[in-house]
């Protein structure tokens, strides 16, 4: 990526218990991700792609416009920061993906979104 174009990607992952119901299989984790325009221009984030996958191996691909229904554009220095979640059949999983981004001088390029993993907290006894 070149430094006109420079995105960083922060992903904070979280089980939600209170949401998640085990005993069905049903594994709620939200995930908080901080985008930031390290580059030189502006950019707008205009398309995600995502590959989730629970530990016994289904992929889950998931396409879709901007993210929690935004466009963001982002100044250069500028950052945004959403909430999403995702439901697994497993307690352990991996999301990575990209995102789409459209630069102010009209060139596209992609962002990788960085592996990281779902899982419920460890209990140690």
């Amino acid at each position: 990526m070149s430094e006109k174009n420079k995105i960083l990607i922060e992903v904070r992952p979280q089980f939600l218990e209170e949401q998640s119901s085990p005993e069905n299989d049903k594994f709620v984790f939200a995930y908080t991700i901080t985008i930031t325009n390290l580059g030189l221009i502006p950019a707008k984030l205009i398309n995600r792609h995502w590959l989730i996958t629970d530990s016994n191996g289904k992929v889950e691909e998931v396409h879709g416009k901007g993210v929690v229904g935004e466009q963001p554009y982002l100044q250069q220095g500028e950052a945004f920061r959403y909430t999403s979640a995702a439901i697994l059949k497993t307690s352990v999983g991996v999301m990575q993906g990209q995102y789409s981004m459209l630069s102010d001088d009209g060139s596209t390029f992609d962002v990788s979104i960085p592996r990281f993993t779902l899982s419920i907290p460890r209990t140690i006894h």
